[in-house]
């Protein structure tokens, strides 16, 4: 798997996923996101092993975090996105999905996935839509997972 680093100013994201605060990610999903509220740290280390992630770094602070599910051929799921609120307003996030975008082994997919409740406008910049056939598409979801109900994406 090819590894990405781009830097702009004072930020930093990598796909090298030795680099992830783990941390990091498991304190923002754990405690201020709405879809993996009580997530557990070795769950979230779960998910990274399995994914490609995408570090964004403040100097050697880690601000921001996306990863991507994939088979690298047919379909991607991206999910886990989040600017820390520190540092949002500065086009982070923009940078993070279009970098996330870039990545050599995510060229030529045909379905990429993902669910927001409030992030549409962000997504849409880059393409993304509705599904075209929701009708086609069904999901299984256990809200409890964590001990607490989790919010729909």
């Amino acid at each position: 798997m090819e590894i990405l680093n781009v830097r702009r100013g004072d930020y930093a994201i990598t796909s090298d996923r030795e680099k992830v605060d783990l941390a990091v990610v498991q304190d923002y999903l754990c405690n201020h996101s709405y879809w993996t509220r009580g997530i557990p740290l070795d769950r979230v280390r779960t998910a990274a092993d399995h994914s490609l992630n995408f570090s964004l770094y403040c100097g050697s602070e880690q601000v921001g975090y996306a990863r991507v599910i994939s088979d690298y051929c047919q379909i991607a799921y991206l999910g886990d996105v989040f600017i820390l609120e520190d540092h949002r307003g500065q086009g982070l996030g923009k940078w993070l999905i279009e970098t996330v975008h870039s990545h050599p082994n995510l060229q030529d997919l045909r379905n990429w996935l993902l669910g927001t409740r409030d992030a549409h406008g962000l997504y849409r910049q880059f393409g993304w839509d509705s599904l075209v056939e929701p009708h086609r598409w069904m999901a299984r979801s256990n809200r409890n997972i964590y001990g607490q109900v989790q919010d729909p994406q």
